[in-house]
């Protein structure tokens, strides 16, 4: 079992920092983003795994490759842009199993990758998460305030994936999963969902997103639900 981290893009949202430090090697709460990740799937038992770098992939590789992570490094490089599904397409050179998985690079979440292996061609899904509080009305008074709420009645794309090599003639050579092979999967009836309720999941792409995920690493004890065996 391999699993593919996308871990190419700019983080342009994050500038003036990616300016001089790619995105993957951001520090959260005592470790780049990247290793939380690594060290996320050898949680579940995958040591292999194959590293999407393209913006300062030097620095990334240099990274990894001073660390003793305990994982079987390789590294697939984009000199331009791919996308989701052109990264993982360059990527399938070093894929020798049926099925992998695929985390997008800016993910931090204890979402149980065993529950994911149900069906293949899977993605995780959790309740949409508002960045914005809800006013609850009864007529034109105000009854209360939610702050954040998770809408129940719709689901988000966790950015994680159990995917089968079948997909991969799926994909093509520069574009997104979510705009190009996930749609025609869907049509098709070969895509599943595995929905997650009540699970830590943050993405960082802000500032602002640092902020929230250190405190929510905190109060979810992740560090030692990361590392317990």
């Amino acid at each position: 079992m391999k699993a593919i981290l996308l871990s190419g893009g700019f983080g342009k949202r994050l500038k003036p920092l990616t300016d001089y430090l790619p995105k993957p090697l951001i520090p959260i709460y005592n470790y780049p983003i990247i290793e939380w990740q690594i060290h996320y799937f050898k949680k579940f038992g995958i040591n292999d795994i194959i590293v999407c770098a393209g913006y300062k992939a030097d620095q990334v590789i240099k990274h990894l490759e001073s660390k003793n992570l305990g994982v079987h490094l390789e590294y697939s490089i984009e000199t331009d842009p791919l996308g989701t599904a052109g990264a993982i397409k360059k990527a399938s050179k070093y894929i020798d199993a049926e099925n992998f998985f695929v985390i997008n690079g800016d993910i931090l979440t204890d979402i149980d990758l065993n529950k994911l292996k149900t069906h293949s061609n899977s993605i995780a899904v959790i309740p949409l998460r508002t960045s914005f509080g809800i006013v609850h009305l009864n007529g034109t008074k105000v009854e209360r305030f939610e702050e954040k709420p998770e809408m129940s009645d719709y689901w988000m794309n966790a950015g994680i994936y159990y995917l089968n090599t079948d997909i991969l003639k799926h994909l093509p050579k520069n574009g997104n999963l979510e705009s190009t092979t996930f749609p025609f999967l869907s049509q098709s009836g070969m895509l599943y969902a595995v929905k997650y309720d009540r699970v830590f999941w943050k993405s960082v792409d802000s500032y602002k997103d640092m902020e929230e995920c250190e405190l929510l690493i905190k109060t979810n004890k992740y560090e030692k639900f990361i590392f317990s065996r």
